[in-house]
């Protein structure tokens, strides 16, 4: 076995893998604030890449100028779709709030194809395309910026979720009912959780859309965020980040070593059984919280 390209392969799929966790971090961020499974997540990545670039070049500002422009847009586009499309359904069924963020994404995707259309556009923020060397492993520097863009993420949610305000998400996700009763403003609390994991997903678009492009395909990087965040638990943000580097290294070296002999096709594969394998085996997954309901 070729080790330089083992380890290659596994470094580098868990650098992509905590890109990964950047969807992720957006998922976990609302079902912990509201228990709700955000679908739309996916497309709201590929929604926050279109408008940076929709800034910068309707502004004629520099992609950096845009970014910070364009997650204060997509902060208050997170509140309105809490407040339009969510808010009514509160107290209601999952599977009704569910289906509403499905139909989220399909909106969100047909209207980006609507407005900008289906071809892919690049996204230069000024990484270079050449690798770094770590001794005879070539790393990709946009890997290793988004590794390092999750792990501030990280941080700074686990410092939110013990100040006042993240108590009060906390609050919310337990039991609407007796959050309403004590004077938690619900309404608030889930708007605010929906505008940050908005700003999430533009963080996720930008660094994705300078890998591969702005394009449609942003919205399938759902499937690998919503992988990560059951893997490691929906409620759980250091299972984010975990469950990130656990499936990109196994994505990476699985693609590495079959791709060859199948065709391609094996990272998704990889993901969709581990979808599969972890709600058939640990439904709450590896670092969730496991509750108990008396019957």
């Amino acid at each position: 076995m070729d080790f330089s390209l083992f380890a290659e392969l596994a470094i580098n799929g868990a650098l992509s893998g905590l890109m990964y966790s950047l969807v992720a971090l957006g998922i976990v961020l609302i079902y912990k604030s509201s228990s709700v499974p955000n679908l739309a997540q996916g497309a709201m990545t590929m929604l926050g890449a279109y408008v940076v670039l929709a800034i910068a070049n309707g502004l004629g500002l520099s992609m950096w100028a845009a970014i910070p422009l364009a997650m204060a847009t997509m902060f208050f586009v997170g509140m309105g779709i809490e407040r339009v499309a969510l808010r009514r359904l509160a107290g209601r069924p999952i599977i009704m709030i569910l289906m509403m963020t499905l139909g989220l994404d399909i909106f969100i995707r047909a209207t980006t194809m609507a407005i900008w259309g289906g071809t892919g556009r690049p996204m230069s923020i000024g990484i270079s395309d050449d690798p770094l060397f770590l001794g005879p492993v070539l790393l990709n520097r946009a890997y290793v910026v988004g590794a390092l863009v999750a792990g501030a993420l990280f941080l700074v949610l686990m410092f939110f979720f013990h100040t006042r305000r993240g108590i009060v998400l906390r609050a919310i996700s337990d039991d609407y009912i007796a959050s309403w009763s004590i004077g938690i403003s619900v309404e608030r609390g889930v708007a605010f959780s929906w505008a940050m994991s908005s700003v999430i997903a533009t963080t996720a678009g930008v660094l994705w859309g300078s890998v591969q492009g702005v394009n449609q395909g942003l919205a399938l990087l759902l499937l690998k965020g919503l992988t990560v965040a059951v893997l490691g638990g929906l409620d759980s943000i250091g299972g984010a980040i975990l469950a990130g580097l656990l499936l990109g290294l196994l994505e990476g070296v699985a693609s590495g070593y079959l791709d060859p002999l199948v065709g391609g096709g094996s990272r998704d594969l990889v993901v969709a059984a581990t979808l599969i394998l972890t709600i058939l085996i640990r439904p709450h997954g590896l670092f969730g919280r496991h509750d108990i309901e008396r019957i």
